[in-house]
């Protein structure tokens, strides 16, 4: 009885952890932040406790489990909708080099040093700082990188052409929401977004799923009228 009932408990919590798994979304492993790591290793780490402990039912089991993935889905929601709170819960996305000046304060805050900066950017087949112009140390410790262009390139036909520079886009507005915080990363504010927009033709930043904002290249605006929604 002790061996069915561990199978048993074994087949219901793999079921159980599938569909939370499944509800909470579909993530690269490369995707995963601090805060998905911690909750799939308590989800876990109920199952293990029922599956080992004959006092514990399976009942027991499923509601942890339950009561669990409602929490962690409920909070996946709020930070999904909430600005402020997606900061502190899932992290954001850190500049560590911007224009080609790195940032004392940003690799202090991430807890890295130079070297191990460099050592990042070697895997991205950067080996030298003077190529690199932006470097975002993202959610998932995973770093991206933003080289320089070169100043011209040659054509076909052996003539040279000027290459232009790309700076990288900002996410500004996110489903109808302003997003404050990336506006002060770039020096700008609510007035001047509002200002662009208009110039855009768009009054209503409710109308707006997604706007991004370049140097390079200005905005590029998508309304829920432009978006398939089913």
């Amino acid at each position: 009885m002790f061996y069915a009932g561990m199978a048993l408990k074994l087949l219901i919590g793999l079921a159980a952890l599938v569909i939370v798994t499944r509800i909470l979304g579909k993530k690269h492993m490369s995707q995963v932040t601090p805060f998905d790591f911690v909750y799939a290793l308590i989800l876990g780490g109920m199952v293990e406790e029922t599956i080992y402990h004959a006092d514990h039912t399976v009942p027991q089991m499923i509601f942890s489990i339950t009561v669990w993935g409602i929490l962690i889905y409920t909070v996946e929601k709020l930070t999904q909708k909430v600005d402020w709170l997606r900061g502190p819960l899932k992290g954001s996305t850190q500049v560590l080099i911007k224009d080609g000046k790195i940032s004392i304060k940003e690799l202090e805050r991430a807890n890295l040093e130079l070297e191990q900066l460099r050592s990042l950017l070697r895997q991205k087949d950067v080996f030298s700082l003077r190529e690199v112009k932006y470097v975002f140390l993202e959610t998932n410790g995973e770093i991206s990188v933003l080289k320089y262009q070169k100043s011209s390139a040659v054509k076909e036909d052996g003539e040279e052409q000027e290459v232009e520079e790309i700076e990288p886009a900002i996410l500004v507005v996110d489903e109808g929401k302003i997003h404050e915080h990336n506006l002060k990363a770039v020096d700008k504010d609510r007035e001047w977004l509002m200002d662009g927009l208009k110039k855009e033709g768009i009054t209503d930043i409710e109308d707006i799923y997604y706007a991004e904002w370049s140097a390079s290249h200005g905005f590029f605006i998508k309304t829920y009228d432009h978006c398939i929604s089913v």
